[in-house]
C-alpha cells in the first residue's frame, strides 16, 4: 500500500488540505493601563485616585456552559510604573456566597471561585503568564505553553495579592513585579485575557470571548493590553536558594539503618528581557509526593508524570519533541535513574546542572539543559552528562519550528558510550484555533549502531463548534534508541484517526450530546507488515450543566503477542503465549458529578471479552472536602480477569486514599495511603510543610511500607526533612 510504505504522501495531501482551508478571525478588545508615579497601598479597594483614570473592561462572556453573556459583572483595571503591574478587579456575586476548597497556594481543589490574569508578553500565541487569586487571596500561579494545551502551576514567583469581600462582590488588587516577567524591551502592548470561575452560578467566563468548543485558555482569542507610555527593560534579579536536608531510612528486609545529612541548593538568574539561568547543586527531592500506583493491564511500559519540580519549570521547550504518547523523544524522568544489573530500576544521584531557558529575541526561544549523575560501582552503573538542546523559531501567527539534539554519554576515560538524538519538528497552530498539528523526524546514533534508527509523525486536528477531527500517523524504526526518552515500543506504522460530533442543547440540564468514533491501526513493516494491534471506538457523551458526565463505549480489539504476556502478574498460572491472536469486545461506562461539590465522586465501569477470556473492572473515586481546611478522597480499583483454567484467573486490587489538612496559608498535612495486592504492599507517605517565609519551606517527610502475606510485615521506613530558604539578591 503506498500510504504503508510512504507516510509523506499522506503528510502532504494534509497540509495542503489546510493551506487552503479559509482562516477566521474573531475582533479582538483592548484595555489600556495608565502609566502612575502615585504609592499603592495594597489593601483590596479602588480607593487611590488613580484608579479612577484607566477605562475598566467590565463586559464578559461564559464559556461554560454556554456562549450568552455573564450573569455577574466583572470589572478590571490595569495600571503601572517602572516596576510594578498593578490590576484591580471586581466580581459581583449576588449570592454572597464563595467556594474556597483549600487555602495551599497552587492548590488544584476543584470548586474555587477565582479571578485569573494571563499575559502573553511576547504576544506569540503561544506561551503566557498565569496569575490568580480567590476572594481570601489565595494564590496561583503559572506558565502556559503550546497555545494554552500545557499548564505548568509549580512555577513560582514572588507577588502579592489582596483582597476585600464586600456586600454582593469581592476585589482583588494586584501587584506583579515587572523582572518577575519576561517582555520585549519597551513593549507597548501585550495580549491578555480575564478568566474567573463562579461557582454558585456555575459559570466560567471571559473578556475576550472564547467558543465554548474552544480550551478557556486558548491563546488564540486573547485581547490587547495597551500601556500609554512603553515598558523600559527588565532588571536583571538573581535568587539564591539553600536548602539543607537529612534522612534516616530502615530497611527491615536487610536490617540495615542509614543516615545521611546533605547540603545543595539552587540558584535563578534572570539575563536581559527574555531568558533564565537555573543552576542546581546536589539537589534532593525528598519533599516530592510519591507517585500513584497503578495496575498495568497492557503490555507496556506506564508513562508517569515528572514532579521535580527543576525539571518541570519551563519543560515544554524540552518535553514537547515528538509524540507524547509513543515516542516522545526527552523525558526528563529519565535522569535520575538507572537499572542495576539486574534489570531494576533505581535512583541515581544527581550531582549538578543547569537549565538556560527563555526568549533569545521576539520570535526564538532557546533551552539548554545538562545534569551530571554520579557513579555507582555497586550497581555497575557509570557516571553520566545528559544534554539537551532546543531551538525554537516562531513561524506565521503562532506556529513554530523546533530543532533538537539530546546527548547522553558517560564520562569514564578510554570508555565510549552514548546516545544521541538530533530531531525537527514543526508545530502547527492557526490563528483562530482551528487547526492545531505537529509533524516531526527525529533520528539516533549510538555505539550501537543500529538500522532504522529514525522516528517520524504527523498529526493534525481540526475543531469547530460542531464537528472535531483528529488524525496521527507515527513511524517509529526498530532501531531508534533515546536513552533520555520514553518510546512504548519500536518497529511499528501507527495510524490513528478520531471524529467527534457535537450536538449543542438548548437545555437547563444537558449542555451537549457528542457522537465519537475512533479507529487505530498498528503494524510491523519492519516484520513482512505483520499486524499488531487494530482497536476501533463508538462512544456516546452526555455533558451536563452541573458539569457532571456520562460516557458510554463500545470497544472491539485485536492483538497479536509477539513475545509472550501476562496481564494477571502474580495470580497468573501461565502466561499467554508469544504469537498468538486475539479478538476481544467490551463495554465501557463512566459516571462523574460535578467535581466543583463538596462531595464529589466518579466510577467508570469495564465489562466483556479480554484476550481468550473475560474482565471485569470497577474504578471509583470519592471525594469529600470541609472547606477549606480538609480535602480528602479515596480510589478503588478492582479488575477481575477469568481466564482458560491453563491461564488462571484472579482479582487485581489497588486502594489508595488522600487526606490534607490546609491549617492555614502556610502550613499544610499531607497524608497519602496506597495498598495493592498485585505488588503485595500498603505505603503512607505524610508530609508536613510549613511556609515559614515567602517561597520558603520547611518539610518533614513520613514513608512506611509493609509487605502483606496474610498479616502486614514491615519492609522499609524512613523520616526525612528538608528547609530550604528562597532569597533574592
Amino acid at each position: 500500500m503506498i500510504l504503508n510504505n510512504n507516510p509523506f504522501y499522506f503528510y502532504f495531501f494534509l497540509t495542503q488540505l489546510l493551506l487552503n482551508t479559509h482562516v477566521y478571525t474573531q475582533e479582538l478588545k483592548n484595555l489600556y493601563s495608565t502609566y502612575t508615579e502615585q504609592s499603592i497601598e495594597l489593601d483590596g479597594k479602588d480607593d487611590e485616585e488613580f484608579w479612577d483614570k484607566p477605562l475598566a473592561a467590565k463586559e464578559f462572556w461564559q464559556n461554560f456552559p454556554s456562549d450568552s453573556l455573564a450573569s455577574q459583572k466583572t470589572e478590571v483595571k490595569v495600571v503601572h510604573n517602572d516596576t510594578y503591574i498593578y490590576a484591580f478587579i471586581k466580581a459581583f456575586n449576588s449570592s454572597n456566597k464563595y467556594g474556597i476548597p483549600s487555602l495551599e497556594r497552587d492548590s488544584s481543589v476543584p470548586g474555587n471561585d477565582a479571578v485569573i490574569l494571563l499575559f502573553d508578553t511576547y504576544k506569540d500565541g503561544n506561551n503566557a503568564f498565569w496569575f490568580e487569586s480567590n476572594p481570601v487571596g489565595l494564590k496561583k500561579d503559572a506558565l502556559i505553553s503550546e497555545g494554552g494545551d500545557d499548564i505548568d502551576m509549580t512555577w513560582d514567583i514572588k507577588w502579592e495579592v489582596e483582597t476585600y469581600i464586600g456586600d454582593g462582590f469581592y476585589q482583588c488588587e494586584f501587584k506583579i513585579p515587572l523582572n518577575s516577567l519576561k517582555f520585549p524591551d519597551g513593549s507597548k502592548d501585550w495580549r491578555f485575557q480575564v478568566f474567573r470561575a463562579d461557582i454558585f452560578t456555575g459559570e466560567f467566563s471571559l473578556w475576550n470571548k472564547v467558543p465554548i468548543n474552544q480550551n478557556a485558555f486558548d491563546l488564540a482569542f486573547f485581547g490587547n493590553l495597551i500601556f500609554d507610555i512603553p515598558l523600559g527593560k527588565s532588571k536583571t534579579q538573581i535568587t539564591v536558594i539553600p536548602y539543607t536536608s537529612g534522612i534516616h531510612t530502615n530497611d527491615f528486609n536487610s536490617n540495615i539503618n542509614y543516615n545521611d545529612i546533605a547540603f545543595g541548593g539552587d540558584a535563578k538568574v534572570t539575563i536581559g528581557n527574555g531568558m533564565n539561568l537555573d543552576l542546581t547543586f546536589n539537589p534532593d527531592f525528598s519533599q516530592v509526593e510519591v507517585d500513584d500506583q497503578i495496575i498495568n493491564l497492557t503490555r507496556f511500559e506506564i508513562n508517569l508524570p515528572e514532579k521535580r519540580q527543576f525539571f518541570i519549570q519551563n519543560s515544554d521547550l524540552f518535553s514537547s519533541f515528538g509524540d507524547s504518547r509513543d515516542s516522545r523523544t526527552f523525558f526528563s524522568r529519565r535522569i535520575g535513574v538507572a537499572r542495576d544489573e539486574n534489570g531494576n530500576t533505581i535512583e541515581n544521584k544527581i550531582s549538578a546542572g543547569l537549565r538556560l531557558s527563555g526568549k533569545l529575541s521576539k520570535n526564538t526561544r532557546l533551552g539548554v539543559l545538562n545534569m551530571y549523575t554520579n557513579e555507582d560501582p555497586k550497581n555497575n552503573i557509570k557516571a553520566n552528562t545528559n544534554s539537551v538542546i532546543a531551538l525554537q523559531q516562531k513561524l506565521f501567527s503562532r506556529s513554530n519550528l523546533s530543532l533538537l539534539f539530546i546527548n547522553r554519554q558517560n564520562t569514564a576515560k578510554n570508555e565510549l558510550d552514548y546516545n544521541r538524538v538530533i530531531g525537527v519538528d514543526y508545530n502547527l497552530l492557526s490563528k483562530d484555533g482551528v487547526w492545531d498539528g505537529k509533524f516531526y523526524f527525529h533520528n539516533s546514533f549510538s555505539t550501537l549502531n543500529k538500522t532504522n534508527p529514525y522516528s517520524t509523525g504527523f498529526t493534525l486536528s481540526y475543531n469547530t463548534r460542531n464537528n472535531s477531527i483528529y488524525s496521527k500517523v507515527i513511524r517509529l524504526g526498530e532501531g531508534f534508541e533515546s536513552d533520555l526518552g520514553f518510546i512504548r515500543r519500536k518497529g511499528i506504522f501507527k495510524n490513528y484517526f478520531r471524529y467527534e460530533r457535537r450536538f449543542w442543547l438548548k437545555n437547563k440540564k444537558i449542555r451537549s450530546i457528542n457522537v465519537i468514533s475512533s479507529l487505530a491501526y498498528i503494524d510491523k513493516p519492519e516484520n513482512e507488515s505483520l499486524i499488531t494491534d487494530r482497536n476501533y471506538r463508538l462512544g456516546l457523551q452526555f455533558d451536563f450543566n452541573s458539569m457532571a458526565g456520562i460516557d458510554i463505549s463500545l470497544r472491539k480489539d485485536y492483538t497479536h503477542l509477539e513475545d509472550s504476556f501476562n496481564p494477571l502478574r502474580s495470580f497468573a498460572v501461565n502466561p499467554l503465549p508469544a504469537n498468538s491472536n486475539y479478538n476481544y469486545s467490551y463495554l465501557e461506562f463512566g459516571y462523574k458529578n460535578d467535581q466543583r461539590k463538596k462531595i464529589s465522586y466518579r466510577f467508570e465501569f469495564n465489562n466483556g471479552d479480554f484476550y481468550n477470556g473475560k474482565r471485569m473492572s470497577l474504578r471509583t473515586q470519592f471525594n469529600y472536602r470541609f472547606e477549606p481546611v480538609f480535602q480528602s478522597s479515596f480510589n478503588l480499583s478492582v479488575n477481575k480477569i477469568s481466564l482458560p483454567e491453563f491461564y488462571g484467573d484472579g482479582k487485581l486490587i489497588l486502594a489508595t486514599s488522600k487526606f490534607n489538612l490546609t491549617f492555614n496559608k502556610s502550613l499544610f498535612w499531607m497524608n497519602y495511603l496506597q495498598y495493592s495486592n498485585v505488588s503485595k504492599n500498603f505505603g503512607i507517605n505524610s508530609r508536613l510543610q510549613w511556609r515559614f517565609a515567602p517561597l520558603s519551606d520547611l518539610y518533614i517527610v513520613f514513608n512506611d511500607n509493609y509487605l502483606y502475606e496474610n498479616s502486614l510485615i514491615p519492609s522499609l521506613r524512613s523520616i526525612s526533612f528538608k528547609l530550604s530558604y528562597w532569597l533574592d539578591l
